[in-house]
């Protein structure tokens, strides 16, 4: 079963992250996949526009937990596995030169925040809910986020809910420039694949060359960033506060860092 859903109508490609059984969460091959599929449509003149979204009713959890552990179990370098993994993806998709939308169902946390945070437009159902994450685990912030979010919502807001975990409102995401627009949930896709379509028709050339210029001017540090998130990373997987959160998460229980 293929773990990113592709399909191509009028210039414009639809990426669906397809574990709903696991809530969308990012394993190894499914970030392979993706991965592939933006590599391949930088490359397709075919290819003006891409909708990424996730399949059923959340839009990514985040890493799989259970490929964390594993990676835990056998002593593997977090800076090493966002090296090979998240820190491509977040590049690729701030440097692939067409519009990327993402249509964000149900939820979204964690490395699935900071992908949803590197498109270049986000439309959301009403429903929706925003969760950084990390810190609920004895992490910090990865995958682009800790620059990403307070680049759209402000360091105060970004800390507040970075510290305390809790979820970001659809309406409150939107107030604070986190989303573009909301819809009804059942009119999200039909939605964001109007608004994706639309671009597909427009001056890709001047939208690719519109991104080099925010990223030069808003992001110039991304990729020293996400190597800085890394290296922090791999001291945090080390700390008891990581083993508490992980196995408080696998318990459901709320996790006691004291």
């Amino acid at each position: 079963m293929p773990l990113i859903l592709s399909s191509l109508q009028h210039n414009t490609l639809t990426l669906k992250l397809n574990r709903p059984e696991k809530a969308n969460a990012f394993n190894h091959e499914m970030i392979a996949e993706l991965r592939s599929a933006l590599n391949d449509a930088a490359e397709n003149d075919a290819v003006r526009a891409i909708l990424l979204t996730g399949e059923g009713n959340t839009f990514c959890a985040g890493q799989d937990i259970n490929e964390m552990l594993s990676a835990r179990e056998q002593n593997i370098s977090y800076l090493e596995h966002l090296r090979e993994s998240y820190n491509p993806l977040v590049l690729k998709l701030r440097q692939i030169e067409k519009p990327v939308v993402a249509a964000i169902n149900g939820s979204v946390a964690g490395a699935g925040l900071g992908v949803a945070l590197a498109c270049d437009l986000r439309i959301a159902a009403e429903d929706t809910q925003f969760t950084v994450g990390f810190t609920g685990i004895g992490l910090m912030p990865d995958s682009g986020v800790s620059l990403l979010l307070p680049a759209l919502i402000g360091l105060g807001r970004a800390t507040e809910y970075t510290f305390s975990n809790l979820p970001i409102s659809a309406q409150d995401a939107l107030a604070w420039g986190m989303v573009n627009r909301l819809v009804p949930a059942d009119a999200l896709l039909p939605t964001a694949t109007q608004i994706t379509m639309m671009m597909a028709l427009g001056p890709v050339g001047a939208y690719g060359a519109s991104k080099k210029a925010f990223n030069r001017a808003v992001l110039p540090n991304l990729e020293e960033i996400l190597e800085y998130e890394g290296e922090l990373q791999d001291e945090r997987r080390m700390e008891e506060e990581h083993r508490i959160g992980v196995d408080a998460f696998l318990k459901k229980e709320r996790p006691n860092f004291l």
